[in-house]
């Protein structure tokens, strides 16, 4: 009976949230590169910049505070960005994330996706997702990237969010999507 009660608990698990994202099969994928922040780093990070008189850092190690991950995909390879597309679509369709706002330059599609928190001005995660830039004029480190993957998790304020993004010159199209699309 024992054996029973383990068995069921271990088949359930996943349904709780302890399962790994199917994103995180890019992290030891030939062919992508990978950056991923767990809480601990986000907690040392936000440590250090909480310690400065810096009004700007402050404000980031607030931000910070409810993130939980910070995971980066981004590849030059063609296979692997057609499988992060299919894999990004199925992802979105089986969760409860609606997309926030998209930008189109040329062949170069970026797209903002969240998915709700306990109210309008908290989310749970927010997806970026950027794909055609093997025709776009972008390379790090003489790599010609084709497609970019962000997921952030947490209990993130788009308050603390705006009040940042504010300060940075970003076009005033992404500054009219903040807050936006939440509700």
């Amino acid at each position: 009976m024992k054996k029973i009660i383990l068995l069921v608990a271990i088949a359930i698990l996943p349904a709780f949230g302890f399962s790994q994202s199917i994103l995180d099969k890019y992290e030891n994928m030939d062919d992508v590169g990978a950056v991923i922040l767990n809480k601990g780093m986000i907690n040392l990070v936000s440590k250090i910049s909480s310690m400065t008189d810096d009004a700007e850092a402050k404000e980031f190690a607030e931000v910070a505070k409810g993130i939980t991950g910070i995971k980066v995909f981004i590849t030059e390879n063609k296979k692997i960005s057609a499988d992060m597309t299919a894999t990004v679509r199925k992802y979105l369709k089986n969760s409860s994330m609606e997309e926030l706002m998209r930008v189109k330059d040329k062949d170069v599609n970026v797209k903002f996706y969240i998915q709700n928190g306990k109210d309008e001005d908290h989310v749970k995660e927010l997806l970026m997702f950027v794909s055609g830039m093997d025709k776009a004029d972008v390379s790090v480190h003489g790599r010609k990237l084709e497609t970019v993957l962000v997921s952030m998790t947490g209990d993130i304020d788009l308050n603390k969010i705006g009040a940042i993004t504010n300060k940075m010159n970003l076009p005033s199209d992404l500054k009219k999507a903040e807050g936006n699309g939440t509700k």
